[in-house]
């Protein structure tokens, strides 16, 4: 049975752990100390949640009333006990890593960096178990305002420039397409309660639901669904334990969470049956044009950013396509993404931590001198293109056969004409890696420090075993979609 304070237990970890942070101060260890002590504590609480939740149990807790019957509310659900245990399990990885990269390139603001990375998850919980799309919007919009700081983190032009970026473009979708879409949605349903089965059946015409739709999905701007895809790229410009928050644990898992939370819960399945069938072909655009840009980067974080670009469109079009397969298929790959993407962003950093090379065409032949960061690499490539024993084989397996099953032949073409275009960004670099010989210039190239390679090995290994033991994942994404 899970308690009220148990809820609140989860959402006020993190925020402890800022604190705690803050209060450490320029004592590095105890600092370090304190935001992996908060990490595994809010990884209790969330895993001792998650088998009620698959047992049926959905606590939730109901507060003052903002509005007219819109009160803050928070629900425990299977999508959202999902997401919750995803940023959970990754935070904790994220802090060893992340205690390796700032003390071996000697960054400034760690004591800021520690705090600001402990509230994202803060936020990032309060989104995941967000009962009504009042509470959903007011942690979304905390997640933008507490990561920003992180985004602009080395302070110089060029950071400052891609932090407004990433502000601007994220609080424009916001104001000017996702909160007139939630007044809307309150307006013709009279609530903001996510609801099985949805809230607007025979509340709209279908021009109307067509339109609020377009205002959802490009009004949650963390999806990254172009053209509202700039922030995601400029953003590469923080240090790469931020890129992994940004791609990996909270912010661009919180957008396409929030989208299929949107179209289950708000609009319905069966609403959406009838008016929606468009909503696919924006999808499958964001994919391959993504994974075009993605193609032609010879940054590397770059190229990773274009690859999520394109990643998180495949979440956006396995929900849409509204078959149950498909729409397990988009559940366990919010799961693939994180654990594969996290990876590839921990390897970079690593590279660039060892060498200081940025670039693709500067990676020939140092998976010789680094082969546990390369190899990480290889296997978390595997998985975004989609190849077995990875669980970006299971999850893109559900989304063939859900679109297969539900006859959408443009979902099957991008998938496959966009796995070939992921083999064609990633398989290239472990080439050069591996099979290229070194330059002069890596000599004296060793691993980057432990606490960096243990975090890869952790989650890379995550991206294998999770293919063999798909069970818990599957089981979650099943109860999302009544199975």
């Amino acid at each position: 049975m899970i308690t009220t304070t148990q809820l609140f237990g989860v959402l006020l970890a993190p925020v402890a752990g800022a604190a705690l942070v803050a209060l450490a101060g320029r004592r590095p260890n105890l600092r370090e100390a304190a935001s992996f002590l908060a990490a595994c504590v809010l990884g209790w609480l969330v895993y001792d949640m998650a088998p009620a939740v698959l047992a049926g149990a959905r606590p939730s807790w109901r507060g003052p009333e903002i509005f007219p019957g819109v009160p803050i509310a928070f629900e425990v659900e299977p999508l959202g006990m999902v997401f919750a245990l995803v940023a959970a399990s990754l935070w904790i990885v994220s802090i060893v890593y992340s205690v390796g990269y700032m003390r071996s390139n000697g960054e400034a603001h760690q004591t800021r960096f520690f705090a600001c990375f402990a509230l994202a998850i803060g936020a990032t919980m309060g989104v995941a178990f967000a009962g009504n799309l009042l509470t959903l919007f007011l942690f979304y919009e905390a997640l933008t305002l507490v990561t920003w700081p992180l985004v602009a983190h080395h302070g110089d032009d060029e950071s400052r420039n891609g932090a407004r970026t990433y502000l601007g473009v994220l609080i424009l979708t916001s104001t000017v397409f996702l909160l007139p879409a939630i007044i809307v949605t309150w307006a013709m349903a009279g609530t903001l309660d996510f609801t099985v089965g949805g809230i607007l059946a025979g509340k709209l015409p279908e021009e109307g639901a067509i339109v609020l739709a377009c205002a959802f999905i490009f009004g949650i701007g963390k999806a990254a669904v172009m053209p509202f895809h700039r922030w995601l790229p400029a953003a590469m410009v923080a240090p790469t334990p931020v890129s992994a928050l940004l791609h990996a644990v909270a912010v661009v898992k919180a957008g396409v969470f929030s989208v299929v939370k949107v179209l289950v819960y708000v609009f319905g399945l069966d609403f959406m049956a009838d008016t929606m069938n468009w909503l696919p072909w924006l999808a499958g655009f964001t994919i391959l044009a993504a994974s075009v840009l993605a193609l032609r980067a010879d940054n590397l974080k770059r190229r990773l950013a274009y690859s999520t670009v394109s990643q998180l469109s495949y979440v956006v079009m396995a929900a849409t396509l509204l078959a149950p397969l498909s729409m397990i298929g988009a559940a366990l790959h919010i799961v693939a993404h994180a654990v594969g993407k996290i990876t590839l962003f921990f390897a970079a950093g690593a590279v660039y931590t060892a060498s200081h090379r940025t670039r693709v065409s500067e990676l020939d032949g140092i998976g010789r001198t680094m082969p546990f960061t390369m190899t990480a690499f290889g296997i978390a490539a595997l998985s975004m293109i989609g190849l077995p024993p990875t669980i970006g084989m299971v999850s893109k397996w559900f989304m063939v056969s859900g679109a297969w099953d539900a006859g959408a032949w443009m979902a099957l073409g991008v998938i496959v004409a966009s796995t070939l275009l992921n083999a064609g960004y990633f398989l290239p670099i472990v080439h050069r890696a591996f099979l290229r010989q070194p330059t002069v210039r890596s000599a004296g190239i060793r691993e980057a420090p432990w606490t960096m390679v243990l975090a890869m090995a952790v989650t890379a290994g995550a991206t294998v075993l999770l293919f063999f033991f798909a069970d818990a994942p599957l089981a979650y994404a099943r109860a999302l979609v009544g199975g």
